[in-house]
């Protein structure tokens, strides 16, 4: 970190300005403090690591003598970038200016004053405009005290920083712990702007238009986070992959050099298998994740970041053997780019979820050009793969070879998480036979009426997620009502929970729809094609998968239950009850679970799909399209 030299005079308030990237934004919020007519201040800026423009933004403001200019190399969280400017400032009072906000001119003198009448008081807060047309008197409802509003009294007290909690719940952060030395009063004035944008730090932060991902990739957070915002599950990383950080082989490995690119949705730890049969991986991501669209840097290493921007010259300093893309429909435009830039390179294309969400976004060109294009398609089911057949007809008349096709399911975790013991039954410890059943996520197809029918015959049903259940709260009011003491709410799992939560209930719910497609492909849904992420989750704890009994559609989670003999199929609430409550049948069908549950381990399909890469890349070299002695030879897709 830089600085320039202190300047001798103490001021009264020291007005913090943290700030990421913020070049448009900045010259505002600066505008808005030499506009105050409270002027016995100084201006510490800390600079977070920006690549934008904020160093030519903040140019013609550090010739003044009361501003101090901070920077960091790269991003380290608001917690760090606040407590650095703490510990640079002079003055005996704290204000916040964030480089994307803004004050109005009575803003830092009302503060002031609203300190001075309240001795006792801790800190001053000021009403808020926090959208173009909406403003409080006071704490935005909804959100806890935004920077922006404060001003406090000197304190020894430190914002929580990155390797503590990253949150957008600044009560979590350094609120509440201020609270605690002395009474917070309000102004009761609105002066100043919580200014309302897409790239505010909590919208990064919150699912589902921010999350952990896209956090992590606008931020460059290179390590395991422990993250927590105001609407989501908490996740700590540090703990879930400390095992696997501290165990990272040693040395050259000597088996393929694999490109991941796009992204890898959940159970993204499952690449470590790859890694662990000694092939080497490098990241190349997606510019615009989801919340559950997992990209670098990963949190749990051991995958080489490429960079964002100048992906191209570095594919060519590492000159990979393959590039594996994939996975959902968000990573369908990059993953596209990919393709028609690397014609030199073995592109495998591995795709699970969302074609009928990319026509319906206008990306089905792109889509069906990966499916044409690829040296290798990898489709998350047999009924996926047979349903693009009839999608995308016919190959290109000029490809040389036919495209090589392989079945795998992409959300596949690693069998670290299958290896805990089961618990006890629930049902076995309670009286009058009751089931207990279990839907870790959303409960699609369990309307209300169902639960309450489900109730009747003795069937509970534990929900699982609290993030889900914050979108789901009408559901849950007018189930609770119907069924009270036979819904249960929990928080979610982490991976490593999976088996001692799960395996106390006599069966899970994957989705519950009927198929309309009668046994015609091209009549298939989303529904009819998918195998639910939650399948891996249920079958780790050994639980049959309960759906409807789909007899004559093509349905992929009916046939994989049924190949497997997994299944709970029912046609009525009374069906699956009498099935549910035969208490010997139920007991083998677990049973039969355990013992086929590594099937939904990524570990035992890795060699298998490694088997394939191998294939394509030598269908590639026969076709003369891959590098020979740093030379690249004919392409087969156009440039």
């Amino acid at each position: 970190m830089s600085s320039q030299p202190s300047v001798p005079d103490s001021p009264r308030v020291s007005v913090l300005m943290p700030t990421f990237e913020q070049a448009a934004f900045i010259g505002r919020a600066l505008d808005s403090l030499w506009a105050q007519t409270y002027s016995d201040w100084e201006l510490v800026i800390v600079d977070d690591g920006s690549c934008d423009d904020t160093a030519s933004a903040l140019a013609p403001w550090l010739a003044d003598s009361r501003v101090r200019y901070l920077r960091f190399d790269s991003n380290g969280g608001l917690g760090r970038a606040i407590n650095a400017g703490l510990d640079a400032a002079r003055g005996e009072l704290l204000a916040y200016l964030p480089s994307d906000d803004v004050w109005y001119a009575g803003h830092l003198a009302q503060l002031v004053a609203c300190l001075e009448r309240e001795p006792g008081a801790v800190l001053a807060y000021a009403g808020v405009r926090h959208h173009y047309n909406r403003s409080a008197a006071g704490i935005v409802p909804g959100e806890c005290l935004q920077p922006v509003q404060c001003l406090h009294r000197r304190t020894a007290l430190r914002w929580r920083e990155h390797a503590e909690l990253e949150s957008d719940d600044l009560d979590r952060v350094f609120w509440t712990g201020l609270r605690a030395q002395g009474p917070f009063v309000a102004t009761g004035e609105i002066s100043c702007e919580w200014v309302d944008h897409p790239g505010q730090r909590h919208k990064r932060m919150r699912e589902p238009l921010g999350g952990i991902n896209p956090f992590r990739q606008h931020y460059r957070v290179a390590g395991p986070l422990r993250f927590h915002t105001s609407t989501g599950n908490p996740i700590d990383e540090e703990r879930l992959y400390a095992q696997v950080r501290a165990a990272r082989p040693q040395g050259p490995r000597k088996g393929l050099k694999i490109v991941l690119a796009g992204e890898l949705a959940y159970n993204a730890d499952r690449v470590l298998a790859l890694e662990a049969l000694g092939h080497r991986l490098y990241g190349l991501w997606t510019p615009t994740p989801s919340w559950f669209n997992t990209v670098g840097p990963l949190p749990f290493g051991q995958v080489e970041e490429l960079p964002r921007h100048g992906w191209r010259e570095a594919l060519a300093r590492i000159e990979p053997d393959l590039v594996y893309a994939q996975l959902n429909w968000q990573a369908v435009p990059f993953a596209h780019e990919v393709l028609m830039h690397t014609p030199d390179i073995p592109f495998v294309w591995h795709f699970k979820e969302g074609p009928f969400i990319c026509i319906e976004k206008g990306i089905w060109p792109l889509l069906a050009d990966l499916v044409r294009l690829a040296d290798g398609c990898i489709y998350s089911s047999p009924e996926m793969r047979d349903w693009f057949a009839t999608a995308v007809p016919g190959l290109p008349a000029a490809r040389p070879a036919p495209r090589l096709e392989h079945v795998l399911d992409g959300d596949l975790p690693r069998r670290a998480w299958f290896l805990q013991e089961r618990s006890p039954l629930l049902s076995a410890a309670g009286a009058g036979g009751q089931v207990h059943t279990v839907v870790p996520g959303r409960p699609i197809g369990l309307h209300p009426p169902t639960v309450a029918e489900l109730a009747r015959h003795g069937i509970h049903l534990h929900f699982y997620g609290d993030f889900t259940q914050g979108q789901w709260r009408e559901w849950i009011r007018t189930a609770q009502a119907l069924a009270p003491e036979h819904l249960h709410l929990h928080r979610n799992v982490d991976p490593d929970g999976w088996v001692r939560e799960f395996s106390q209930y006599d069966a899970g719910w994957l989705h519950v729809f009927r198929s309309r497609n009668g046994g015609d492909i091209r009549r298939a849904d989303w529904d009819d094609l998918n195998i639910p992420a939650r399948a891996a989750t249920l079958a780790a704890a050994g639980l049959p998968m309960i759906q409807f009994d789909n007899g004559g559609a093509i349905v992929a989670a009916q046939a994989l239950a049924r190949r497997l003999g997994i299944g709970v199929f029912f046609d009525s609430i009374e069906d699956l009850a009498r099935q549910l409550h035969d208490c010997a049948a139920m007991a083998a069908l677990r049973e039969r679970v355990w013992q086929v549950r590594d099937g939904f381990c990524f570990d035992l399909h890795a060699p298998g799909l490694v088997d394939f890469f191998g294939h394509v890349i030598a269908q590639a070299g026969r076709q003369g399209r891959v590098r020979a002695g740093g030379q690249l030879r004919a392409p087969l897709r156009a440039r």
